[in-house]
């Protein structure tokens, strides 16, 4: 008996198990170097669309991520902050009407060392039955354009990667 499997890929168009979109990668670098690229603005705009991600990083505070002037992009709580490893926030799309009538879902970011390595998991859930893919699309390429950053100190060159990257 062989098990049907589908990847979770918004070029291919195919939506996430259930609710749940999760997306792991390994990066040569160590988990604090992975949270400060999460939770600094600058750097998380180089891997990020060109999009900053404001906040104090506490449990109960807000972020927003944007790029200003621009383009608002998400807005939300931060529900866990325990840094180098975890990190739980609401997440609420801004950028087009489409995305905010999907409502508020959950993105957890998890790194865990892994030799002179670690391994990051991204979970974002509490996604709608029928979930717009740009919600959770755009994660294989973030997540590419932050590993690409940490282990070569070079920016990811896809368009998508380009979207709002400035001068």
């Amino acid at each position: 008996m062989t098990a049907s499997v589908t990847t979770v890929s918004f070029a291919e168009g195919t939506a996430p198990v259930g609710d749940t979109a999760v997306f792991e990668i390994y990066i040569k670098a160590t988990p604090e170097r992975v949270w400060e690229a999460i939770t600094d603005p600058a750097q998380r705009a180089k891997f990020s669309f060109g999009v900053q991600t404001q906040s104090d990083w506490a449990v109960g505070s807000t972020y927003r991520a944007g790029v200003p002037g621009v383009v608002d992009i998400a807005e939300g709580e931060n529900l866990v902050v325990e840094p180098p490893r975890l990190l739980v926030q609401s997440f609420k799309a801004l950028w087009s009407d489409e995305v905010k009538a999907q409502g508020t879902t959950r993105v957890t970011w998890e790194i865990a060392p892994v030799g002179d390595s670690c391994r990051l998991t991204v979970v974002h859930d509490q996604l709608p039955e029928s979930a717009n893919a740009e919600l959770y699309g755009g994660w294989p390429m973030i997540l590419s354009g932050l590993k690409t950053l940490l282990e070569t100190g070079e920016l990811l060159t896809t368009p998508g990667s380009l979207m709002y990257a400035m001068g």
